[in-house]
């Protein structure tokens, strides 16, 4: 199994550190960034057409929750299940930039942020 590790690239599109997923740890997921079977990921699709590298660069929504594509149903059930808070992990990368949340996820050897 791999090591968790600081690194910017695994910080997926929707704000999740694929960095700390156990499917990339096992190597049986590349990463967001890498993973051409993502195709069905609505919020994949829309950084990579609008050339960013998260949700954290678009200005059309000041909360992510906003967004019909980021907070569609697939990701809201996702969510519930994963008890995860993507929207905050989107806020963090635009307070501490991609590196700095990276680094927080690593450290904390977490996925997402936890739902409150």
């Amino acid at each position: 199994m791999k090591e968790i590790i600081v690194d910017a690239g695994m910080v997926a599109y929707c704000g999740l550190y694929c960095g700390a997923c156990g499917s990339y740890l096992r190597g049986r997921c590349p990463g967001c960034h890498e993973n051409a079977k993502a195709g069905w990921c609505k919020v994949r699709t829309c950084c990579i057409d609008r050339g960013f590298t998260s949700c954290a660069e678009c200005d059309a929504f000041a909360d992510p929750k906003a967004c019909r594509k980021f907070n569609n149903v697939v990701s809201k059930t996702i969510g519930f299940l994963l008890r995860s808070d993507r929207a905050a992990c989107i806020m963090q990368i635009k307070t501490q930039g991609l590196a700095g949340h990276a680094k927080d996820m690593a450290m904390n050897k977490r996925q997402t942020i936890r739902r409150q």
